[in-house]
């Protein structure tokens, strides 16, 4: 049983809630937790009731803290990170009026396009707030709510984003943090508030929204009695600001605050992320330009076809996923849901390149290459102060210095995957961290309670616990004829996009 004060970290995602007990002293992972959500919805709609994500939070440190054996009154803090974009509604009650709308709830792209008109274009977003408008963002999902629903948004008492409403019930206080507001797309990372006049243009109250932390591990106040009472915990356990999951993800690796600054990462789930902590404030459309959780920057870019859409094509050709091969001539561009970025909404997959020599591995590597090659399109966007895989010098290896010489930080479940790994190092050229943690948004969090507790700097008591250590694999030759080949097929594609007016 550990003698020192323990913090627990809760990762509200989509799909499940996990929660770790952390040694605050030597950042050692005493136990995790888990409990899963229920994601419902049809033709676009993605809703969970909000109240599923309380009882999978109790669930999760109850489990979690049985696991580790520590005993209750060690714990000294809680931090929760979520989803982004979602939004919560409640009543005066706290209670929620109906189910949150998630982040990947299409339906408010009408009312995406209609504000992105009405503000005078995408780039004037990204220069206001970071970010253009788009479906995912919460602003178009209160407009959405606001024209379908207005009844509910009439009796809406309080607007919250998911981790809002889950500190919320954790401390009685309505607080958020710069890093999950700047994903709302009616708050400022340039001037560190909401932006009255776009409150305006969509209707919103700005009484109805949390006041925004100096910081997400800024203690922001204490376990109330019913809290501490459903989570087994005493009442004077610190509940920090938490932040977005992305925000906790950095926070895990070391980046932004007392941390390191332009160091890529690169996350490989069923969508494809890229995002950095910068000296530099991105207001660039093709860019999410969040903040860290601290209001520094950490411009995000998005994909939305990587390792969910390459297994549908292994299974398609009734391969297992490593089963893979480069794919030589043949390029596939796996955009079997369209595309995000680049913004290609009504793409669909497409295949070239076929000999006879073609053989069923080559097409799955192809995949794994169109998937990749996407990813590391869309890193090149990020304002790193050089271009990382552009022309020249800059292409990685042992030319030049900078930002494009340091590993790219490989997280997600494809960074447990050979040939995902493998495809990364060919197409990029460049060395590749793979974090030993694997659950690095609670870390994050649980990094975010520490600092609640103590006062410190979270990035600096997660570089301290070596949350982001990892295996080094070195740069390998990176593959030039499959990076200009797989270039020159979206290059065609963009354009016959752009003169069909996609």
């Amino acid at each position: 049983m550990p003698s020192s004060p323990v913090v627990i970290g809760v990762d509200s995602s989509t799909q499940s809630t996990k929660a770790v007990v952390i040694d605050a002293d030597s950042g050692r992972l005493l136990a995790a937790g888990r409990s899963p959500h229920t994601v419902t919805g049809e033709g676009g709609a993605r809703e969970t009731d909000p109240e599923e994500w309380w009882r999978a939070l109790r669930e999760a440190v109850a489990s979690a803290l049985h696991a580790s054996g520590a005993p209750a009154s060690a714990v000294t803090a809680i931090a929760v990170a979520g989803q982004q974009h979602g939004l919560v509604t409640l009543d005066a009650a706290g209670r929620p009026l109906r189910p949150a709308l998630l982040w990947n709830d299409t339906r408010s792209a009408p009312q995406a396009a209609a504000l992105t008109r009405a503000l005078g274009g995408a780039d004037a977003w990204a220069a206001r707030t970071g970010s253009a408008p788009v479906a995912s963002m919460t602003a178009t999902k209160w407009r959405w709510l606001r024209e379908n629903e207005p009844r509910t948004a009439d009796a809406t008492d309080a607007v919250r984003l998911p981790h809002d409403f889950l500190t919320e019930r954790l401390a009685g206080t309505a607080a958020t943090d710069p890093g999950d507001a700047s994903g709302t797309c009616w708050y400022s990372a340039a001037t560190g508030g909401y932006d009255p006049e776009l409150l305006g243009l969509l209707d919103l109250d700005p009484a109805l929204l949390p006041t925004v932390a100096a910081s997400g591990a800024e203690r922001i106040g204490s376990l109330t009695r019913s809290a501490a009472e459903a989570l087994g915990l005493p009442e004077g356990v610190a509940v920090a600001a938490g932040t977005g999951d992305n925000m906790a993800a950095a926070v895990g690796l070391g980046l932004g605050g007392a941390g390191l600054l332009d160091h890529p990462v690169v996350s490989l789930g069923t969508s494809g992320t890229v995002f950095a902590a910068t000296r530099t404030r991105p207001a660039s459309p093709a860019l999410a330009g969040f903040a860290t959780t601290d209001g520094g920057h950490l411009p995000l870019a998005c994909t939305l076809n990587c390792t969910l859409a390459v297994d549908k094509v292994a299974a398609l050709l009734g391969l297992d996923r490593e089963d893979a091969e480069p794919g030589g001539e043949a390029v596939l561009l796996p955009y079997l849901d369209g595309e995000r970025t680049p913004d290609l909404p009504h793409a669909s997959g497409l295949l070239t390149g076929l000999r006879h020599t073609t053989t069923p591995r080559q097409l799955l590597g192809a995949a794994y290459e169109g998937a990749v090659f996407t990813v590391l399109h869309a890193l090149d966007q990020l304002p790193l102060g050089e271009s990382t895989l552009g022309d020249g010098a800059a292409y990685g290896g042992p030319q030049g210095s900078g930002a494009h010489e340091r590993p790219l930080r490989l997280i997600g479940g494809g960074a447990r995957g050979r040939f995902w790994v493998d495809t990364v190092r060919r197409l990029s050229g460049r060395a590749v961290l793979i974090p030993e943690s694997e659950e690095l948004v609670a870390l994050g969090a649980a990094a975010l309670a520490a600092g609640a507790a103590s006062g410190r700097d979270p990035v600096a008591v997660a570089t301290a616990w070596g949350t982001g250590r990892g295996r080094e694999l070195p740069a390998v030759p990176r593959d030039e004829a499959a990076w200009r080949r797989i270039e020159a097929v979206l290059a065609d594609v963009t354009a016959r996009a752009g003169r069909a007016g996609d």
